[in-house]
């Protein structure tokens, strides 16, 4: 790895792990409902909201309650965009000379899907597609719901460890409201100033019409760029304004610009690490959480780096001084494409710089593993940290096995229970990952997706595209050709298994542990706040995606790096 690729890494380590601590506090703040410095302008924003949809604020719910608002909102959102889709050629700023990929019904059904759960996978181009009005009213307000959402979740969990011999985890929708006011609202103001300052365009100017100097017209495609880009990447979400995400000039303009993504994408679910130490009021086990999660994008950083830098073993006759360039902008280079394939991969964040399809096996398999162990390293937000926090409940278990003991974390039992849910949140999504796969792997329909390669570079699209979605990451190996009847279909159940299915064992567990007294430490309790937990939890990690995807790997990537050096 090479002196300025280390750089970008270490750069970019330093300041996620220096913000993590007071953004941490600072959401505590929030979710708790202590003083902030933002309460002077949000809190009689909030109280108008309330009252206008008849929120008792001071009502807390059950789990069962939370999962039905948590559901019912986002199915609403659904349905609303499902229809400004639909209807989006009635609206302002729609221009048919342009906008010439029609909005068929099952495509604008998979568009909503995937902009209400958070995935934003996109089987179509947005220039191409879809209106500004759509783009802003549709795709950007789902943006903010869905994020808002998400986090809400993942703080309701947090509160299950916190609360003892309680039946409540909060109020959905203060959650929810308070996470849009207060941390997604103004973050997304700040950082599209940054990018506006950066070159992004902000603006609602039509399509400009360039003359080239081979006398053809090039179709230049403006827009309200930089309002999109901030939240598309703090909320995890990852949708591009234009079909070439961020390989396009105008949604990531220079290498700060990029930067100023990542960190957009990376600071609020690494930040909850802090936040659940805080909640829980032991800051040691938020530390772990992290250190793990560190440990483990570290890892990540350094294979696909290493791999993209090395280049194509079929090309010794090319100078591949700056590692392999197919695919890649010029301005980013291979060292900033792999940092961005592996932040956006583990952050569920389908945002990407580059074209995945045209990695080298090994580095295109980083981001793919990353999305298969789930959402464990720092995730997406809100459901990073129960993703995580599961798996250490994994880890607990099997450590409790050795020693012959009813496994405990932070003081809460494993029983029957709790660990059947464990197990049932931990299988549902490798089994429609693994399900979906297969079924486009042997179907006409299926493979009819493969445009330019088969074998076994042809099932890691496949494979690619059916994690993806059930990881809500949304991001794609673009050969794959998606926007068909059958892969709209399929990725948009994926996609709400992976949203609605895996939320609703966990506020289940979550309101178990609410229940639960605190069990008193002794000397026989195993300490999950040691390294040695830590080497535990890491090797569950790997474990919990090993054991369900070797088999699928060996057949798509690493076959095809064997046959690629061999």
């Amino acid at each position: 790895m090479s002196f300025h690729a280390a750089l970008q890494y270490l750069v970019f380590v330093v300041l996620v792990t220096a913000l993590v601590h007071p953004l941490g506090g600072y959401l505590e703040r929030v979710f708790e409902r202590r003083r902030t410095w933002l309460d002077p302008l949000c809190r009689p924003v909030e109280r108008l909201i309330y009252r206008f949809c008849g929120v008792d604020a001071a009502r807390e719910m059950s789990a069962a309650e939370y999962s039905v608002a948590f559901l019912l909102f986002g199915f609403t959102g659904i349905l609303f965009l499902y229809a400004l889709l639909r209807l989006q050629q009635w609206l302002p700023y729609y221009d048919a000379r342009y906008l010439t990929t029609p909005m068929r019904p099952v495509l604008a059904w998979n568009t909503a899907v995937s902009f209400a759960t958070s995935a934003t996978w996109q089987a179509y181009a947005g220039e191409s597609t879809l209106s500004y009005a759509a783009q802003v009213v549709g795709l950007g307000v789902q943006n903010f719901l869905a994020g808002a959402a998400g986090l809400a979740a993942g703080i309701a969990f947090i509160r299950g460890f916190a609360r003892e011999k309680s039946d409540r985890l909060g109020n959905f929708w203060v959650d929810m409201v308070r996470a849009l006011l207060w941390i997604l609202l103004p973050a997304s103001f700040l950082v599209s100033v940054l990018l506006v300052w950066q070159g992004v365009p902000m603006n609602w100017h039509g399509y400009a019409v360039a003359q080239t100097l081979e006398h053809g017209k090039q179709i230049i495609p403006q827009g309200p760029v930089a309002a999109i880009e901030s939240i598309k990447n703090l909320g995890t979400n990852g949708g591009g304004f234009f079909g070439a995400n961020g390989t396009h000039p105008f949604e990531n303009p220079t290498p700060l610009a990029n930067l100023i993504a990542m960190l957009s994408i990376a600071i609020l679910p690494a930040a909850l690490t802090n936040t659940f130490g805080r909640m829980v009021r032991q800051p040691r086990q938020g530390w772990l959480l992290f250190s793990v999660m560190l440990a483990l994008l570290l890892a990540g950083f350094w294979v696909c780096g290493r791999s993209e830098a090395t280049g194509n073993p079929l090309l010794r006759q090319v100078d591949q001084t700056a590692g392999n360039m197919e695919g890649k902008e010029v301005r980013f280079g291979a060292p900033g494409s792999a940092l961005t394939a592996v932040v956006t991969s583990n952050m569920a964040t389908g945002s990407t710089n580059a074209m995945h399809d045209s990695f080298t096996p090994v580095g295109g398999m980083v981001p793919l593993v990353n999305m298969m162990l789930g959402e464990v390293i720092f995730g997406g937000l809100g459901s990073g940290i129960y993703h995580m926090l599961l798996v250490a409940l994994i880890a607990v278990f099997l450590t409790g096995l050795m020693i012959g003991r009813t496994p405990e974390y932070l003081g809460k039992r494993l029983g029957p229970a709790e660990q059947k849910l464990i197990m049932l949140f931990t299988l549902a999504g490798h089994i429609f990952v693994l399900g979906f796969s297969a079924v486009a792997a042997v179907s006409r329909a299926g493979l009819a997706g493969l445009a330019a390669n088969t074998g076994a570079h042809g099932l890691t699209e496949i494979l690619y595209a059916y994690t993806s979605c059930v990881a809500t990451n949304g991001q794609s190996f673009a050969g794959l050709r998606a926007n068909s009847q059958f892969f709209n279909l399929t990725t948009g159940l994926a996609m709400l298994i992976g949203r609605f299915a895996l939320v609703i064992p966990a506020l289940a567990l979550a309101g178990r542990f609410a229940r639960q007294g605190r069990a008193a430490a002794h000397v026989g309790t195993l300490r999950t706040d040691t390294p040695t937990f830590g080497v535990v939890l890491a090797v569950s990690v790997c474990l919990t995606g090993g054991l369900c995807y070797f088999p699928a790997l060996s057949l798509g990537p690493l076959l095809e790096r064997a046959l690629l050096w061999h």
